[in-house]
């Protein structure tokens, strides 16, 4: 398909949501939650993702002859590397302590949101290799250090290191689905003793405490009101300064709660917990959990053994919770290798981090096979 120019949107407000969707997620393809106009853009409307956040929204809308939409590509313009889950705090000391300058960059992924997906969102060669050029063009013009691409999908991973993009890996733990007919059938496939230490761990979690699903129509402003305070607790231990506003779950209540599933847990009918997912075409996302309370093992029943459970009865291919996280591996988890993808305007800086990538691949590979032989699963699983 022939492009004939590509033009930059100052948010997405810029272009019609059903382009974007169309763009995004296209037919026959599975359904991703982050990539769709109504999360992207609820980021941006609540202020979430803004110049006051460090995330000034660029996307890149590439156009054929007739001026239709053919592809396009979500890109920031970031002042700091927060809220990517993608470390290069190193490689911006080591640049500035060189004497150069790491911030701004330009960054193409969904903020604060470690899921791998489509990135550069075209359906042909041509128009990806058209936006990969002008982005690469764009970090030129503007004098910038470089552009980076956060969890591509396989597609996109080959064609961003066709490009010119230097690879690197990383560990997720996600849980695969076996066609599995029941919760009962995963356990089956565990060594004896990894069993009954879920067993006994479910037991623990449950006792006393009330789990409640809701999603869809089911969601109340007063549900979200508990998780979002649920959030804060766990935002403010971790990160200081939580990275969502309640203006943006209102976002979410009102355009996707068909795409949402809350898990909650009462005990004396004071709601103590709770666990936002989001529902993909093959995959549950499980994205953000908190607590006001604290209860032996609930952690681990709402944000993964409850989200198991899900992804079984309903077909889904796997479970994906988030970055980090070793302890979800004795619970079924296991170590997948993701990635993402770095273009960096200085040659000689360019050549030390591929020096440096290549080296850590081998480390974070050999990690994932270490891992891979302590999991819970029987041999030969």
């Amino acid at each position: 398909m022939s492009v004939s120019r590509v033009r930059m949107i100052e948010g997405l407000g810029g272009v019609d949501r059903e382009v974007w969707d169309r763009l995004a997620n296209p037919a026959g393809a599975a359904f991703d939650p982050f990539l769709s106009w109504d999360f992207l853009q609820a980021l941006e409307q609540s202020g979430c993702v803004s110049e006051e956040t460090g995330w000034v929204p660029r996307h890149l809308i590439a156009e054929n002859v007739d001026g239709e939409p053919v592809g396009a590509l979500p890109l920031y313009l970031k002042s700091h590397s927060y809220g990517e889950y993608v470390f290069d705090h190193a490689w911006a000391n080591a640049l500035e302590r060189a004497g150069g300058q790491y911030y701004p960059k330009l960054l193409t992924a969904v903020p604060f949101t470690p899921v791998t997906g489509r990135r550069v969102l075209a359906a042909d060669d041509a128009t990806r290799s058209a936006l990969v050029e002008a982005a690469q063009s764009l970090a030129r013009e503007w004098g910038l250090s470089g552009w980076h691409v956060l969890f591509p999908d396989e597609r996109d991973a080959k064609a961003l290191e066709a490009g010119g993009l230097a690879p690197r890996t990383d560990i997720q733990f996600i849980w695969h689905n076996r066609a599995y007919g029941s919760y009962g059938d995963f356990l089956a496939d565990l060594a004896s003793r990894k069993r009954k230490a879920l067993k006994k761990e479910r037991e623990a979690a449950q006792a006393g405490v009330e789990i409640v699903a809701l999603t869809g129509g089911e969601l109340e402003q007063e549900h979200w009101d508990v998780f979002f305070a649920c959030y804060l607790d766990t935002g403010a231990r971790k990160w200081g300064t939580p990275y969502l506003n309640r203006e943006f779950f209102q976002l979410i209540h009102e355009r996707m709660a068909d795409h949402v599933w809350m898990v909650r847990a009462r005990r004396e009918g004071r709601w103590i917990a709770s666990a936002l997912n989001f529902i993909g075409g093959e995959a549950l996302y499980g994205r953000y959990w908190g607590c006001l309370e604290g209860h032996d093992s609930l952690h681990f029943e709402l944000c993964y053994h409850r989200a198991i459970e899900y992804a079984i009865a309903h077909g889904l291919k796997r479970v994906e919770a988030g970055a980090q996280g070793h302890h979800k591996l004795a619970r079924g988890y296991r170590p997948t290798p993701v990635g993402s993808a770095h273009f960096l305007t200085h040659p000689g800086f360019d050549g030390a981090v591929r020096r440096y990538l290549r080296n850590e691949q081998k480390a974070v590979m050999a990690e994932i096979a270490s891992l891979d032989a302590d999991s819970p699963f029987k041999s030969g699983v």
